[in-house]
């Protein structure tokens, strides 16, 4: 999953940066509003954590914007304001939580999960598909008691392809919701790994799992779940 952090405490946004990562998010990050902003109105995040006092433009604009050009993305605001009004503030201006500072990185990092189960339908934080079992805490797939041995990029596309199932999605979707901006968009590095992943699969499952769908992408096939 692929998130945005809109933070102008360098270090703080250095350390969410590191950490989010370690969890296996693709991050970007921005330290002025203005700048996150555009980044989140040209790239479909998941999730935007957003800062409430920045330079250039506040997180309530930012946010209000946002929802008013029909941006999808989950938001967390963060604040160090934790009186009932400046956290009303917030979720009318379009959030969809509210943190205050100082806060716990497990906590942040249950509420961004959360937020991506309820954008994608999901009630159960384990993703199951007949007997494929994806978890993203542990970060283990497995399929019918037997381990999938995976790449963390292996699992995230695995886990982008679980939460949008049966939907098909693109090579471009893949890129935009699995690897952070410093990906060169023009290289061959999803058909790669979703190449290494399709072998792995069939290798523990018996068969071909993801389908190509000429001129249109990539899926899971509909036999997981008849299973």
């Amino acid at each position: 999953m692929r998130l945005l952090i809109i933070e102008d405490e360098v270090e703080l946004a250095k350390a969410l940066q590191t950490g989010l990562t370690k969890l296996g998010f693709a991050v970007d990050v921005s330290n002025d509003g203005l700048e996150g902003e555009e980044k989140a109105l040209i790239t479909q995040y998941d999730i935007v954590v957003l800062d409430l006092n920045l330079p250039s433009k506040n997180g309530i604009e930012i946010c209000k914007t946002l929802r008013k050009e029909n941006i999808k993305s989950s938001i967390i605001m963060l604040t160090a304001r934790d009186s009932i009004s400046d956290r009303t503030l917030g979720l009318d201006s379009g959030a969809d939580d509210y943190l205050t500072k100082p806060f716990a990185f497990e906590e942040l990092r249950a509420r961004i999960q959360a937020l991506v189960r309820r954008a994608y339908g999901k009630s159960n934080p384990v993703i199951t598909i007949g007997k494929l079992s994806i978890n993203p805490l542990s970060r283990i797939a497995i399929y019918d008691n037997t381990e999938i041995t995976l790449t963390s990029r292996e699992f995230d596309i695995l886990e982008f392809m679980a939460v949008k199932y049966p939907e098909v999605i693109s090579t471009e979707d893949i890129l935009e919701h699995v690897w952070n901006e410093n990906i060169d968009s023009f290289s061959n590095v999803v058909r790669v790994h979703l190449a290494n992943l399709r072998r792995k699969l069939k290798n523990v499952v018996g068969y071909s799992v993801i389908e190509t769908i000429k001129g249109k992408g990539y899926r899971l096939c509909s036999n997981l779940k008849q299973e």
